[in-house]
């Protein structure tokens, strides 16, 4: 099989996030598989320390699709946890999060965005190549 045009996909999401000085992918999918293989957890955990982006999987604490809805979800312990080790990772590097959803405007990601806003951490969203958003969500 060629992987080539793997590979080359490869490249171009970790020259995406060089782009962005992104030192270390943060994915926040409750269930970290996909259709496409380079974006299944156990492929990114290879590939993107290939290329110099380190790999942390918190769907566990901050994935979506929870029982009673997101905001309900996020007063629990357990979100708590998964939020405190997210922002230790991105204290230490420059950190994105990403899920499946291109637009955090449709994803989880927009409540985990509101909850970093009110601790005064500053949230970029990257949409795609040369194209960001400082859209602020509320609670």
């Amino acid at each position: 099989m060629d992987n080539r045009p793997q590979q080359q996909v490869n490249r171009s999401i970790a020259s995406l996030l060089r782009e962005h000085e992104i030192k270390t992918l943060v994915d926040v999918r409750r269930f970290p598989t996909s259709k496409i293989e380079h974006f299944k957890k156990e492929e990114m955990e290879k590939w993107l320390p290939e290329h110099g982006i380190e790999y942390f999987f918190l769907g566990n604490e901050l994935g979506g699709y929870r029982r009673g809805g997101y905001q309900a979800y996020m007063k629990t312990e357990q979100f708590r946890e998964g939020i405190e080790k997210l922002i230790e990772i991105s204290e230490q590097n420059r950190a994105c999060i990403m899920c499946m959803e291109p637009n955090p405007k449709y994803c989880h990601r927009r409540f985990i965005s509101a909850y970093l806003e009110g601790k005064d951490i500053e949230v970029v969203h990257i949409l795609k190549r040369g194209q960001v958003s400082l859209l602020k969500f509320t609670n």
